[in-house]
């Protein structure tokens, strides 16, 4: 690699990581925070608070590289335009494949990372992240919830426990259950247990009400009751729930068509395929838009919007539509197509306007409108500042 297309790499690595770094920690910090009743609730120590935040990483970190990457291609050509640097290099006569190859180059580096972690690293983190869950939940049960106190385990779903016994005996079982709109149910029990693997609450000698939106009441009397505590975790009854999002690579491109997931909806684990299959591509689509705003030098005298501005526009309407279509795979199998369409149209767009030394430009009406604005900013910032200096 020559001198300057390291040079201009590592200044892209390096503001991209500024610019990751700030990002990631932001939507890191907002999503374990949205988690952190588990933690709390259910008494976890805070080991499992800090294991529970690095499962959450990986499925963010897809999503948010791709536009750290553009962040910073796009301050880093701008500040070497804004230095003369581009235009020096185009003064010089060398090949505008000098700032293609560092960018692409690590594009390539980027979308690999990006495969990895998304088929193989987020749904093991999804994963952990369920198994933490049902283990809370069945400890909460066992030894964290208050004796003659109710709890409120998630929304419509509470419990009292009368008394705690060694063994995870627990005495005086109340749980009252909302969450179905077509039924509430009532669960008295003079004893229970909670399994050694937290996987269900087996309750002795009461009885269930049941309650119907017409307001029919029906009782059951039972011996025992196995009361599953995935349940809690809003399963359908699987030991473990595992959605689409959960499975690993090797099974959505041979899934198990016994498997109650996939046979409630495998339209789904189809969409899920295809969006692991395609999101990789979008760390190269948004290298190459962001060549395209800002890989050119250009002159300082027109009013327009920063090239970052423009950049990021592009990639948060790319990245809707590619959330959009995949979410219409999910109901319309034909859709497949345009997951793939969305970041390799972009790509073949992107290289001929690079291979024809294109440019995007903002429209003019635009353009003349921010020089509007700026022009009306300046004046009024220029009359306080008189009005301040009279004043005074």
């Amino acid at each position: 690699m020559k001198l300057l297309e390291s040079y201009i790499l590592r200044r892209i690595f390096q503001m991209f990581l500024v610019a990751l770094v700030p990002v990631l920690t932001i939507i890191w910090t907002i999503q374990v925070l949205g988690r952190i009743n588990l933690v709390t609730d259910s008494g976890q120590s805070i080991g499992s608070f800090m294991l529970l935040a690095s499962y959450i990483l990986p499925t963010i970190l897809p999503v948010v590289m791709p536009f750290a990457f553009v962040i910073g291609i796009t301050q880093t050509l701008t500040a070497m335009n804004n230095d003369s640097e581009l235009p020096v290099i185009d003064a010089a006569g060398a090949s505008r494949s000098i700032i293609y190859k560092p960018v692409i180059g690590l594009a390539i580096v980027l979308s690999i990372v990006s495969f990895s972690v998304t088929n193989f690293l987020e749904p093991a983190s999804r994963l952990g992240v369920r198994q933490m869950i049902a283990a809370a939940y069945a400890d909460l049960l066992s030894s964290v919830i208050e004796e003659k106190t109710f709890r409120s385990i998630e929304d419509g779903l509470y419990v009292q426990i009368s008394e705690r016994h060694s063994g995870r005996l627990l005495k005086g079982l109340f749980v009252v259950d909302y969450r179905d709109p077509n039924f509430d149910l009532i669960y008295y029990a003079k004893e229970g247990s909670v399994d050694p693997g937290g996987t269900s609450l087996t309750m002795r000698d009461g009885e269930v009400h049941r309650k119907s939106p017409d307001g029919r009441i029906s009782i059951v009397r039972f011996d025992s009751y196995a009361f599953d505590l995935s349940a809690m975790t809003k399963s359908d009854g699987e030991a473990l729930p595992m959605s689409s999002g959960d499975r690993s690579l090797g099974f959505l491109l041979d899934p198990d068509t016994n498997d109650p997931s996939y046979k409630r909806s495998p339209d789904k684990f189809y969409a899920e395929l295809h969006r692991r299959l395609s999101d990789w591509l979008y760390p190269i689509s948004f290298a190459l838009v962001s060549l395209v705003v800002a890989g050119s030098s250009r002159s300082h005298r027109q009013a327009r919007v920063h090239p970052m501005i423009y950049a990021l526009i592009i990639a948060f309407g790319l990245r809707w539509a590619g959330f959009s279509v995949t979410n219409l795979t999910e109901r319309n199998t034909s859709y497949v197509p345009l997951v793939y369409a969305v970041p390799l149209v972009t790509i073949a767009v992107s290289t001929y306007m690079l291979a024809t030394n294109r440019q995007l430009y903002m429209p003019r009406m635009i353009t003349r409108s921010i020089g509007r604005i700026n022009g009306m900013l300046l004046r009024r910032l220029k009359i306080s500042s008189n009005s301040g200096g009279s004043a005074s």
